[in-house]
């Protein structure tokens, strides 16, 4: 009787799951979403294909939001391990160490969302879909979002992405996703910042696919990421969310990609929006464009036209059921919709815990670029009489980068220098930028009448233009910290005065990311936007440096910035210059690390140096043609992949064995170091095609006096090359050149004949 009741329950539970397919965990992802979906209202469906989605209780389906950001650590979502600016982790050429720190970074996003999950919502930037990395080429310098690219070349944008892509998503074979990655912005998208909701980049069938493309086709092909964002500009007088080119013909075709596609935020707004692309006539007709063209979920809210759009015989209701199947599908493989994880049990303690900022800092310390040491000044001596200047010596918020999460602490320089140097002296100088361009604030604004006055006074402004006194409080702090970038005022015999003990400087100087940044409101001497106007060093800095300099001081300047910087001044008037991005929370002690010699700098330039914006064609010009190291005719400052080191390096005569090259490398100097072996790819019988082209790179760790052979295996993808026939980059027989060394400049040459 009991084995007979069991056989009835089972049976009764199976007809209730054949009944409601899509709560049967026995079937596909796909076949539970077309069933859930074919449940749904229009209301409904129109509500969940938006990024804040709405709950659908009867369903079994909670609110999400499709939005968290991850640029490098786990941002706008509290505390959470600040690793330094993705520019910066290019500049270690590390693939393991990149998809460490995002192993590291999903970890904290999986205890982050269980948290949230806790208290029955999960809200904005609590999720775990993820809309990073940013891969776009970093073509040229003046770009204010290039900080957050891997630099400017495909090969390595697209093998750092997959490294990230493969950290956030979690193991391949696992049963469901540890998070989502989005590779985003889809395509031909590099700036600039002031016009890219109106922007139209025309650019050549070679350039789209040789650039601007592989980087995407690697994390779809090969990364399997998730989610992929289009971006704000069209492209050949199409929105790019709306291109039937990009997406149905390359990215759904060409690649077979079955993921999400997402638009940036207000995107789909601007096909329709004045001064905007205007490329249909209203709202309703925007949402059926975008629900048309794939986008699954719309980062704003002109999809509630949806039903307009319907109604009016502009969208069939088939297209955006297509949509939602995708986006609820995703939502079985992550687990969520099952409430099942795979990371439960990773302990809140791993947030900013010890392991995730040790590893912040190594990042960091990878990410060091040596650029000068005039007569070997760094590593610095223990004894020397040493004093911190500048700016940047003390600003948290800086070394934060964008995108960021807000950490419980962070070491700046002067906090890492006290340590090593008990009382060490730290003069700013002076400003980011002269004082004398200081916004005036407007005398009649009201937060301003109301910032000198306190107590009741205060109140009574407040309450006569109803505004609060926390947004007072809140103006005040905003007005305090703005004023920072350009005070104090430069006074160099104060600060020559204050120095006169002192025989080396370290200086701290360069840009912030209150400078440059995503649409900003800045309109400063060299920024516009967010963008930059030229790219060199702010004037009142190197008014100072000179003056240092003039002084017989010895100068070792630390550059923090997300771009390149034109340093041409600079190379006289200091002894050494290190690049330091944006390196994150624990940024003061790698610079240190690597000032004092313990550890030997290994970061190679990610991006081109160019002198000055002289160099460089229209910034509004998409064609490659004089843009970055592929490209570029012109003699650079400091080229793509350069980089000192402690030691030096001696490349011997490479050969090629067993569809390999075989590269010895001897450490010429004293002390252990690790260098980044590189090999490009030349291509003598086309004129038109890039100088060189980075196809190969390893990091080495070699023995002082020793020498490693370092095996790089050539295979197909090193010898894709564009091909007139067919219209794509093929790998294509013939002559190359196989160039090798430790920069892009620096390279010896082997010939070799590639035949398929």
């Amino acid at each position: 009787m009991k084995r007979l009741t069991t056989i009835l329950m089972l049976c009764t539970m199976t007809a209730a799951l054949s009944a409601q397919p899509y709560k049967d965990r026995s079937l596909s992802p796909e076949e539970r979403a077309a069933d859930l979906v074919s449940r749904l209202t229009l209301e409904e469906k129109v509500s969940l294909s938006m990024n804040s989605s709405a709950a659908v209780p009867a369903l079994g389906i909670k609110a999400y939001n499709w939005w968290s950001e991850a640029l490098h650590g786990v941002a706008r979502n509290g505390a959470a391990t600040v690793f330094p600016q993705p520019i910066g982790m290019a500049a270690s050429f590390d693939e393991p160490l990149v998809y460490e720190v995002f192993t590291a970074v999903s970890d904290e996003a999986r205890v982050k969302y269980d948290q949230a999950r806790e208290t029955g919502l999960v809200k904005q930037y609590q999720g775990v879909t993820f809309w990073t990395p940013n891969i776009n080429i970093f073509r040229d310098p003046r770009w204010g979002r290039g900080m957050e690219t891997y630099g400017e070349d495909p090969y390595l944008t697209g093998q750092l992405g997959m490294a990230v892509v493969r950290g956030l998503q979690g193991p391949s074979d696992s049963p469901v996703l540890k998070a989502h990655a989005c590779a985003k912005h889809y395509a031909v998208h590099s700036g600039p910042e002031w016009n890219r909701h109106s922007y139209d980049a025309v650019v050549s069938e070679r350039d789209l696919r040789e650039t601007y493309l592989p980087a995407f086709k690697d994390l779809v092909v090969k990364a399997d990421v998730q989610e992929v964002m289009t971006a704000y500009n069209r492209f050949r007088g199409v929105p790019c969310g709306a291109s039937e080119e990009l997406i149905d013909k390359i990215l759904r075709g060409e690649w077979g990609y079955k993921g999400i596609i997402t638009s940036d935020c207000g995107a789909v707004g601007d096909f329709y929006r004045e001064n905007h692309h205007e490329y249909v006539p209203d709202a309703a007709a925007a949402a059926a464009l975008g629900v048309h063209a794939g986008i699954d979920t719309e980062c704003g809210n002109v999809y509630r036209h949806i039903p307009e759009a319907i109604e009016r015989g502009l969208l069939d209701e088939k297209d955006l059921d297509r949509n939602l199947i995708r986006l609820f599908a995703a939502r079985y493989r992550l687990g969520e919709m099952d409430d099942i994880s795979l990371w439960d049990n990773l302990s809140p303690s791993i947030v900013e815990g010890e392991e995730h900022l040790a590893l912040s800092r190594k990042m960091a310390q990878e990410t060091m670029v040596l650029l000068q040491n005039k007569g070997g000044i760094l590593p610095l001596a223990s004894n020397a009489r040493i004093a911190l200047v500048g700016p940047n010596g003390d600003d948290a918020k800086m070394q934060w980068g964008n995108y960021n999460p807000v950490p419980n602490r962070t070491i700046t320089l002067y906090d890492a220098l006290k340590e090593r140097i008990p009382g060490i002296q730290y003069v700013r100088g002076c400003g980011l930028i002269s004082t004398e361009f200081m916004p005036k604030p407007d005398p009649n604004n009201p937060f301003e009448k109301a910032r000198h006055l306190t107590g009741a006074e205060l109140e009574a402004v407040a309450r006569q233009y109803a505004i609060g006194i926390e947004d007072v409080q809140n103006y005040i702090r905003r007005q305090d910290e703005r004023q920072k970038d350009f005070l104090p005022a430069l006074d160099v015999e104060a600060v020559l005065e204050s120095l006169k003990d002192i025989d080396i400087v370290i200086f701290a100087g360069g840009i912030s990311p209150r400078l440059e940044g995503e649409e900003m409101p800045v309109q400063l001497p060299g920024f516009k936007g967010g963008d930059r106007t030229d790219i060199e060093l702010p004037q009142v800095q190197r008014d100072l440096l000179k003056a240092l300099h003039d002084a017989g001081k010895k100068v070792v300047l630390v550059n923090f910035s997300g771009c390149a910087i034109g340093l041409v001044p600079e190379t006289e008037t200091c002894d050494a210059i290190l690049q330091a991005w944006y390196p994150g929370e624990e940024g003061g002690l790698a610079i240190t690390d690597v000032l004092f010699g313990d550890v030997v700098p290994s970061g190679k330039l990610p991006v081109t140096f160019y002198r000055s914006v002289d160099d460089l064609p229209d910034f509004e010009n998409y064609d490659m043609k004089g843009h970055t190291y592929r490209y570029f005719q012109g003699k650079p400052l400091y080229p793509f992949g350069y980089g000192l080191s402690y030691t030096t390096f001696r490349y011997k005569r490479a050969k090629v064995r067993n569809n390999s090259i075989i590269i010895p490398v001897k450490n010429t100097g004293k002390r252990e170091a690790t260098e980044v072996v590189q090999v490009y790819v030349r291509r003598k019988d086309d004129p038109n095609g890039p100088i060189k082209t980075l196809r190969a790179f390893r990091r080495v760790t070699i023995p002082a006096g020793k020498t490693v052979k370092v095996c790089i295996p050539l295979e197909d993808e090193t010898f894709l090359w564009w091909s007139e026939e067919k219209q794509d980059m093929v790998p294509l027989p013939g002559k190359y050149e196989l160039l090798y060394g430790g920069s892009s400049d620096k390279v010896r040459s082997k010939r070799f004949t590639f035949k398929k």
